[in-house]
């Protein structure tokens, strides 16, 4: 369950050492949404502080080694979300800094001390947090909540006189404080100012926001992702219109990615018009978050909705958590409302695993137990004999289920076939041959003058090619990865009858601004960050000795997580004299 991820992003959170507001907000809110969504589904949280199985499936190993890994720096013995009595102190005194932080005109500021004037983004942030702590049984005094609330109806007030005041003839505007269009902090405070209102309430609007939901529809298109997102929340309110929310959602889907062998899907911001990645609104995983809880609200059985899950899910840049406090937190509330959107926290269902036709394990998963199964099932040794087998996974009852395969093994076979999912390489080998080619420079009296330059003709050379003593020969190791990866190493296993032409270690200037070793039997390739996409790097090697020579596969894996990994096709070539 996509719950065991939740969990295990808390304790970055509850641990973080600075307190502006909105770590403030992030240090107990993330946990408190968690906890209720584990008390309503009826896990056992005394269980489960006891006994927490391995659910991230990007991870091997002993689920009890695995868990140490990630203790509390304050108390290495739990979790928070497992002690409720630790969660209601840091909900008060969460709430109560929060109180504090509160500046005289009912807004907030980052820290919000002393003379520091309140922000619209960080007030919205807040009054937001604290509605949604409420919605989770946290008590929150109304009248903080409602002071900020004014001060964000304040604030919409001025910035909808502000766009009207676009509209005035040139000199008029000269004189008036004036914005051109509804922007990304317009969309952030409509959508806190109505997400949770009252769907029974009587509303007779000021004109306040009724213009700016109107300037918002007409100025969607400048919007960023994460802008427009949060407009389709809006347009679930009761206010709002749900032909709206679909038009803001055909607008995000139009910059939808999806990888159907990885099973993921994301939105490309890159691609987007108006990405800055460095504004709170180009959150490469706020906005994937924002989208999945639209997509939540409109569409709960989206076909998209589990592989944005997936996406985001291998996306985490620190093992557990994502970029920050804040992006965390929105990831970890997201897939709350994924988790209730699909029933997912409410399974009642058997799954069994049969090898050949034959139950081989079978595992009654309740809400109470979903956490804390045996989900580990191993076939080793003797029992994987040669030929074809079949796994098969069968559930009876209702819940999704979540399931992953690793093989491991050692080959014999001749020729080593090319393997990978989330990395893969592809080697490809080049026969270089001199071309003339001239090109006009400048001489030393200004004259034009024609020389030779250094060009080659390619020829590829494919498996049992053979090739000359003495030719020259180029090795491309073209990398496709499905995610953002770190520190990876990539290595080219070299024929035994080649040699590399350059052999100075180092950094050498090429495409993946890779760190380059020349070693006997191979050349590696030390590569610090690897973004998603096509990438390929190069050198070149001269075939010396003669013979039938095999280039093993070249491979590619993360160097602190070895479970990440992918290799190319065997090579065999020939070198004669």
């Amino acid at each position: 369950t996509l719950a065991g991820a939740m969990i295990d992003a808390l304790p970055y959170l509850a641990d973080y050492p600075y307190g502006c507001t909105e770590q403030t907000l992030n240090r107990f809110l993330p946990t408190v949404i968690t906890q209720k969504v584990l008390i309503d589904s009826g896990v056992d949280l005394a269980a489960l502080e006891k006994a927490h199985a391995n659910l991230n499936a990007q991870e091997l190993g002993d689920p009890a080694k695995r868990a140490a890994q990630w203790q509390r720096k304050k108390y290495p013995e739990q979790n928070p979300v497992y002690n409720q009595d630790e969660v209601r102190k840091m909900v008060t005194d969460g709430v109560k800094r929060l109180t504090d932080m509160q500046c005289g005109d009912g807004g907030w500021g980052w820290f919000s001390g002393y003379g520091e004037r309140s922000y619209p983004e960080t007030t919205a942030q807040v009054v937001r947090g604290l509605m949604l702590a409420k919605a989770n049984d946290v008590a929150v005094d109304d009248e903080v909540i409602g002071r900020g609330i004014q001060w964000l109806s304040n604030y919409q007030a001025k910035q909808v006189q502000r766009i009207k005041n676009a509209e005035l003839p040139e000199e008029e505007r000269k004189k008036v404080d004036w914005k051109p269009s509804a922007d990304n902090t317009d969309a952030f405070v409509m959508m806190v100012l109505w997400e949770n209102a009252n769907p029974n309430a009587d509303y007779s609007l000021p004109l306040e926001p009724v213009l700016m939901m109107d300037f918002l529809r007409r100025d969607r298109a400048k919007l960023s992702l994460y802008g427009v997102a949060m407009l389709g929340i809006f347009e679930m309110s009761p206010i709002g219109d749900r032909e709206q929310a679909q038009m803001c959602l055909r607008m995000l889907e139009q910059y939808l990615e999806q990888d159907d062998e990885n099973q993921t899907a994301w939105l490309n911001l890159q691609r987007s018009p108006g990405w800055y990645w460095w504004c709170w609104h180009g959150s490469e995983f706020e906005t994937q978050a924002m989208y999945l809880k639209l997509l939540m609200r409109l569409n709960p059985k989206s076909e998209v909705a589990p592989r944005l899950v997936k996406w985001l899910l291998n996306n985490r840049k620190h093992a557990t958590y994502w970029n920050s406090t804040r992006d965390t937190a929105l990831c970890v509330e997201a897939f709350a409302e994924f988790l209730r959107a699909t029933g997912e926290d409410k399974p009642n269902m058997t799954v069994e695993i049969l090898v050949d036709g034959a139950v081989k394990k079978s595992v009654d998963i309740t809400p109470r137990n979903m956490l804390t199964i045996d989900n580990t099932f191993v076939l080793e040794g003797v029992d994987v004999t040669s030929g074809t087998h079949e796994i098969e996974l069968r559930r009876k009852g209702t819940g999704p289920v979540y399931f992953n395969a690793y093989l491991e093994n050692f080959t014999l076979e001749d020729q080593i076939k090319a393997a990978g999912l989330e990395v893969k390489v592809d080697r490809r080998y080049w026969l270089l041959t001199p071309a003339e080619k001239t090109a006009n420079v400048a001489g030393n009296r200004g004259q034009v003058v024609t020389q030779k330059v250094e060009k080659y003709d390619r020829t590829p050379i494919e498996n049992l090619s053979t090739v000359k003593s003495g030719q020259l020969v180029e090795i491309e190791l073209i990398i496709d990865s499905k995610n953002d990866y770190e520190s990876l190493l990539i290595e080219d296993m070299k024929a035994a009858g080649f040699e590399p032409v350059e052999v100075q270690s180092g950094y050498n200037g090429n495409s993946m601004n890779a760190y380059v070793e020349y070693r006997d039997n191979r050349v590696t390739f030390f590569v610090y960050r690897l973004s998603q996409g096509k990438h390929a790097v190069s050198y070149r090697m001269r075939a010396e000795q003669p013979g039938s020579f095999s280039a093993l596969p070249a491979k590619i894996e993360a160097m602190y997580a070895p479970e990440l990994k992918g290799n190319s096709d065997e090579l065999k070539v020939n070198v004669a004299d």
